[in-house]
């Protein structure tokens, strides 16, 4: 596995001497490009030289056996060379999860889509709850959230609402987040104490630049309306929500959680953007056959992923077969276990298709 470790730090030295170049350092795109390939080698060759560590260690350790007659060191050596072992055997997984090229979109923001589905009000409440659970994993990753849009219900559930999130790695953290989510529960709304089963959708799609797609202006009609819904001072006496179709793809985006039109117009355009550009690279991933198979599940928005059973305390990953008992800690944002279990598997499919 270490025999391209003196190539690998040649193509380090060669990307450092570029990140240095007057070139570069003019040109964000290529010097954003560079770093991202920078970050993805300079774990590998770290990884790489733990690993002759450890073997030039395991090695010490035998020669040290044949040349002692003490037993009790002879045991002694035998015990860390059974660590030593298992350090290896964990340091060569996580170096072939290293060698796994990253996503493209890796580095991306994202714009979050999440709707009611099936299930009516109680639809609706749930996606305020899968809302608050994103909002506070967010919290704990030091991720920024920006409302893009909100349609809420009276009595505090949403029927839609769409947000940016940026920060470290969101991208590749809530990458397999969309799909269905299945909730099971006695709804508030219901006075016999019956499980219902509702629905919600989620959508994750990276955030385009403005140099990663174009939208021609003549591809555009834009229609400017009274915000509707329950809303603030001004929000619904004033042609403030704007309405953008794309003619060519038939991508309608609504904003109207800005009390300013011109705020509403450069949101709906953030999220049209990355519509567009989300409809692109699953074309792309289409045609891709093989890296398709690397995924885990299909990323589209209706299939579904996940289960929440309140009663039993339980969520439900059906992609991974994963199954936790602390669905009351989950909701509150702790989202780490399940997210790491759904990149590991992502990553050890792409090494077996490797």
């Amino acid at each position: 596995m270490t025999e391209k470790l003196p190539e690998y730090k040649k193509q380090l030295e060669e990307l450092d001497a570029k990140l240095a170049s007057e070139a570069v350092l003019s040109d964000m795109k290529q010097y954003k490009a560079l770093m991202q390939e920078r970050s993805h080698l300079a774990p590998v060759i770290e990884k790489m030289e733990e690993i002759i560590k450890l073997e030039e260690e395991i090695e010490g350790s035998k020669e040290m056996i044949k040349s002692e007659s003490d037993p009790e060191l002879v045991e002694m050596a035998k015990e860390e060379i059974a660590e030593l072992e298992e350090k290896h055997a964990k340091a060569e997984k996580e170096c072939r999860m290293l060698l796994i090229p990253p996503d493209p979109l890796e580095g991306k923001n994202i714009i979050m889509e999440i709707r009611a589905g099936t299930g009516g009000e109680e639809a609706a409440l749930f996606a305020a709850d899968i809302f608050r659970m994103y909002t506070r994993y967010a919290e704990k990753m030091h991720w920024k959230m920006e409302i893009m849009n909100l349609n809420e219900t009276g009595i505090g559930g949403y029927k839609e609402i769409v947000v940016s999130i940026s920060g470290k790695d969101v991208y590749g953290s809530l990458r397999f987040e969309s799909g269905v989510h299945r909730v099971q529960r006695v709804p508030e709304t219901e006075s016999g104490g019956r499980i219902h089963t509702s629905a919600v959708t989620v959508a994750v799609l990276p955030e385009a630049e403005e140099t990663d797609i174009e939208i021609k202006q003549e591809d555009l009609r834009i229609d400017v309306m009274r915000a509707g819904g329950p809303g603030g001072q001004c929000v619904n006496t004033t042609d403030s929500a704007v309405r953008i179709t794309h003619i060519p793809s038939g991508i309608v985006v609504i904003c109207q959680d800005e009390k300013s039109q011109i705020k509403n117009r450069a949101k709906a355009m953030r999220v049209l953007r990355s519509r567009l550009y989300e409809a692109e690279e699953s074309r792309k991933r289409q045609e891709r056959a093989d890296a398709r198979k690397n995924m885990v599940g299909s990323g589209d928005r209706s299939e579904r992923i996940r289960t929440y059973n309140f009663p039993q305390n339980r969520l439900t990953d059906h992609r991974i077969n994963l199954t936790l008992y602390k669905l009351d800690l989950i909701m509150e944002g702790e989202l780490g276990e399940v997210i790491d279990a759904l990149k590991l598997a992502a990553g050890e499919k792409a090494l077996e298709e490797a």
